[in-house]
C-alpha cells in the first residue's frame, strides 16, 4: 500500500492526479495538504471519488513555516509538490512565498520522511533560452523576465541542490482544460487572448485577417498532464529525472489561432506575414510603444505581465518521457482535435462576458427585471409588458397590501413575478431587500428606476417648505442611487447590467412650478452619464428615459393636465421595453429635442416663453392655501407667445412612428 502527501491537490491539475493516484492503486492512501478553510472542499472531491476512506486532509499552509502542519505527517512514500503559484501576474512577494519557501518546506518534509519527491516545474525555468532544450538541462545562462520564470527557476534549483534527498521534476508546458471536456477553472495564459477571439467573431467568415508572426508556444491539455504524472510517478527507478510534459512538436501562433476562431466562428488566419516578427521586435524597442501596447491589450483584459510570455524561445525536446509514456499508448493531442471543446467550455463557464450573451429570441426571455413603484402607473404596466416577453419581474413598492395585489396580477396572466416591499428612501430596507433578492435570485440584469415622487409649486411659495424638495430629491435620486449602489457589485461581478431610470420631458424643457421634481431628475441623469462612463467596462450601462407627460396618479392633482392628449401608462411602458432592448444612453421626444435646440439657439426667446406660460397657469389648489402671488393670476388679451410655437409643436407631437425611426439614425438622437 503506497502513502502520498500532495500539495496543491485541490487544484485544477492537483486534483486529477490525487484521482488518478486512487485509480491506479486501489490500497493507495493519500494525505492533502490543506488549510482549514479548503477542507470541506476536499471532502466533497473524496465523495465524488468515492475515496472518503483513503483521502484525508493534511491541514496546513504551504507558505507558513514548517507547512504550518497541525499534526505529525504520516509516514508516506512519496510527497508530490503541485502546490504554487502559477499565476503570471503575480508579484515577487508573493510568487517566492509558495513558490521557493514552500518548495523548501516541503523538502524539509520529504528528506524527514526519507520519502521521494515528485515536484511539479515548468518549462518556464528556460527563461529566454534559445534553441534546444533538453530534459537534462537546466541553468544554460538564461534570463528569467519574470516572477514566475524566476521562482519557479530557484524551486527546481533547491530541489536539484538537496543532499539526502530522492527526487523526479515534472516540467509542463503551458496547461489548458480537459481535451474531452474542455473544463478549466480560471482564466490563464492564452485564454486571456479568448474574449479579443469572440469579438472577431463579429467580423464576416470569409474575411481574411493576417496574422503577425509571433512565434510558436507550447500547450498541452490537462488530462494529458495528469494522466503521464500519475504513470511516471508509479514507475520505479527513475530517480533524479526530469521529465517534460510538452507537445513534441512547437505549436506557431497562426496555428493556435486558425483552431480556436474555426471554433469561434472567427475569420481565419492568413499567415504569418512575412518579416513581421522583425518588424514587431523593432517597434517594441521604440520609446512608447510598450504603453501603447500594454494599454491596447487591456482594453481586451489581457495583462500586460502576459503578452510578453504567448511564446517560447526554446524548443522542448521530451523524447525521454514521450518513450516511457509510450507503454501505455499515451500522446499529447495535436490541438486542433480539442480547440472546440476549449472553446465551448470557456463559453459557457469562462467568458467574462457571458451574462451579455442571449439565447435567441426575445431579449428579455429568462432575464431578471427589479422595477420600482410598480403597485401602480407605469411600474405596474411596465411590469406586465416584460413579463409578457419571458422575464422574471421582481416588483417593489411600499404600500404591500397593493402590491401583492398587482403581482398576482402579473402570475394571473401567465407572468412569473416577485412582490418585495421597500421604502427605497430608507437605506437599511434597500440594503435588506438587493440582500433578499440576490439570495433568491442571484442576481439582477436590469432594473427600472420608476418609483418617483412630483410635486407642482412655484419657488416663490416654497420658500418655507423646504421639505418639498428634501422629499423629492430623497425618492427621485437618493433613492434611486441608493438601489443602483446597492446593485452595483453584483452586476460588475457578472459583468453586465442595465439601469433604466425613468426621467422626465420636464429635463429638457425646464417647465415652471417643478424646480424640485426637474433638479431630482436632472441630478439623477447627471449621476447616470458618469456611472456609465466609469462601469462601461463592466457591460453596465444606463438609459434616460425623458419621458413625456402620462397618466398615472403622479399628475392627477394638476386640473391642467387632465385636457392634455397625454400617454397611457401602457404607453409609457412601451418606451421602457425600448429602453430594456435597445440601451440607448437616453430616449428623448421630439419635444424634449426641439425645446433643447431652442434652449441653444434662442435661450432668451425659450425663457420669455416659459415666463409668459408660468403666468398664465396658476398655482394647485394644494400649493396655493390662501396665498396670492403675482404668478396667480392669468393674463388677459392679447396674443400669448405660446401659440407662436404651435405650428411646429404640434407636428412634433403627432410625428408617426416611421418617420422617428429615420431620425433616429442622426447621430445623438433617440426618439
Amino acid at each position: 500500500m503506497a502513502t502520498y502527501i500532495v500539495t496543491g491537490g485541490t487544484g485544477f491539475l492537483g486534483r486529477r492526479v490525487v484521482e488518478g493516484l486512487l485509480s491506479a492503486d486501489t490500497d493507495a492512501v493519500v494525505h492533502v495538504l490543506v488549510r482549514e478553510a479548503s477542507a470541506a472542499k476536499l471532502a466533497e472531491l473524496a465523495t465524488r471519488w468515492n475515496a472518503t476512506d483513503r483521502v484525508f486532509p493534511l491541514v496546513g499552509d504551504l507558505t507558513a513555516e514548517g507547512l504550518g502542519l497541525v499534526d505529525e505527517p504520516p509516514a508516506a512514500q512519496h510527497v508530490v509538490h503541485l502546490g504554487a503559484v502559477y499565476d503570471m501576474t503575480a508579484d515577487e512577494e508573493s510568487a517566492y512565498a509558495a513558490n521557493v519557501n514552500g518548495t523548501r518546506a516541503v523538502i524539509a518534509l520529504a528528506t524527514e520522511l526519507g520519502a521521494m519527491l515528485h515536484h511539479v516545474s515548468s518549462v518556464a525555468v528556460a527563461g529566454d533560452h534559445r534553441g534546444k532544450f533538453f530534459e537534462d538541462d537546466f541553468d544554460l545562462g538564461q534570463n528569467l523576465e519574470s516572477p514566475y520564470h524566476r521562482t519557479k527557476f530557484a524551486a527546481e534549483r533547491l530541489v536539484r541542490e538537496s543532499t539526502g534527498l530522492r527526487w523526479r521534476v515534472y516540467r509542463p508546458a503551458i496547461v489548458v482544460g480537459d481535451s474531452r471536456t474542455g473544463e478549466m477553472d480560471k482564466i490563464d495564459g492564452p485564454y486571456y487572448f479568448f474574449p479579443a477571439i469572440a469579438r472577431l467573431a463579429a467580423l464576416p467568415g470569409g474575411l481574411p485577417l493576417p496574422l503577425p508572426d509571433l512565434g510558436a508556444t507550447n500547450i498541452v491539455p490537462v488530462d494529458y498532464v495528469a494522466q503521464a504524472m500519475v504513470e511516471l510517478i508509479g514507475r520505479p527507478g527513475l530517480n533524479k529525472r526530469t521529465f517534460h510534459l510538452v507537445n513534441p512538436r512547437p505549436q506557431p501562433f497562426t496555428e493556435i489561432y486558425s483552431a480556436l476562431s474555426r471554433a469561434a466562428g472567427a475569420p481565419g488566419g492568413v499567415g504569418p506575414v512575412p518579416g513581421s516578427h522583425t518588424a514587431l521586435a523593432t517597434l517594441n524597442r521604440l520609446p512608447g510603444v510598450t504603453a501603447a501596447r500594454d494599454f491596447l491589450l487591456s482594453q481586451f483584459g489581457i495583462p500586460a505581465e502576459v503578452a510578453p510570455h504567448t511564446s517560447f524561445a526554446s524548443e522542448f525536446v521530451s523524447d525521454s518521457t514521450r518513450a516511457l509514456l509510450r507503454r501505455i499508448d499515451l500522446e499529447v493531442p495535436a490541438f486542433d482535435t480539442y480547440a472546440e471543446n476549449l472553446w465551448r467550455y470557456w463559453r459557457a463557464h469562462l467568458d467574462p462576458d457571458r451574462a451579455r450573451r442571449h439565447g435567441g429570441g426575445d431579449r428579455l426571455r429568462g432575464r431578471i427585471v427589479l422595477i420600482t413603484g410598480a403597485s401602480s402607473g407605469i411600474g405596474l404596466a411596465t411590469a406586465h409588458a416584460v413579463a409578457r416577453r419571458g422575464a422574471t419581474v421582481l416588483m417593489v413598492a411600499r404600500g404591500i397590501d397593493e402590491l401583492e395585489a398587482a403581482a398576482a396580477q402579473v402570475r394571473e396572466q401567465g407572468g412569473d413575478a416577485y412582490s418585495y416591499s421597500c421604502d427605497i428612501t430608507d437605506e437599511k430596507a434597500v440594503e435588506l431587500l438587493v440582500k433578499q433578492v440576490l439570495a433568491d435570485h442571484h442576481h439582477v440584469d436590469y432594473a427600472v428606476n420608476n418609483a418617483g415622487r412630483s410635486i407642482r409649486r412655484s419657488v416663490l411659495n416654497s420658500t418655507d417648505r423646504m421639505h418639498d424638495f428634501e422629499r423629492t430629491m430623497a425618492v427621485n435620486y437618493f433613492g434611486a442611487v441608493r438601489l443602483i449602489l446597492a446593485l452595483l457589485p453584483a452586476m460588475r461581478e457578472r459583468r453586465f447590467g442595465h439601469v433604466v431610470n425613468i426621467s422626465s420631458i420636464a429635463v429638457q424643457t425646464k417647465q415652471p412650478r417643478f424646480a424640485a421634481y426637474v433638479a431630482s431628475k436632472s441630478a439623477l441623469d447627471t449621476f447616470s452619464e458618469i456611472a456609465a462612463v466609469e462601469n462601461a467596462d463592466a457591460g453596465i450601462t444606463f438609459t434616460s428615459v425623458r419621458m413625456p407627460l402620462v397618466r398615472t396618479p403622479m399628475i392627477a392633482p394638476t386640473e391642467m393636465y387632465r385636457s392634455l392628449p397625454v400617454h397611457s401608462p401602457e404607453q409609457a411602458a412601451a418606451i421602457v421595453v425600448r429602453a430594456l432592448e435597445e440601451r440607448p444612453a437616453r430616449i428623448d421626444t421630439p419635444i424634449g429635442t426641439f425645446a433643447q435646440v431652442i434652449d441653444t439657439v434662442m435661450p432668451s426667446v425659450k425663457k420669455a416663453i416659459l415666463h409668459q406660460g408660468f403666468r398664465r397657469t396658476g398655482e394647485s389648489a394644494a400649493a396655493r392655501h390662501g396665498r396670492t402671488a403675482p404668478s396667480d393670476t392669468t393674463e388677459t388679451g392679447g396674443r400669448s407667445p405660446l401659440l407662436a410655437l404651435a405650428p411646429v409643436v404640434q407636428p412634433l407631437m403627432g410625428l408617426p412612428t416611421p418617420a422617428a425611426r429615420i431620425i433616429n439614425r442622426l447621430p445623438g438622437l433617440h426618439w
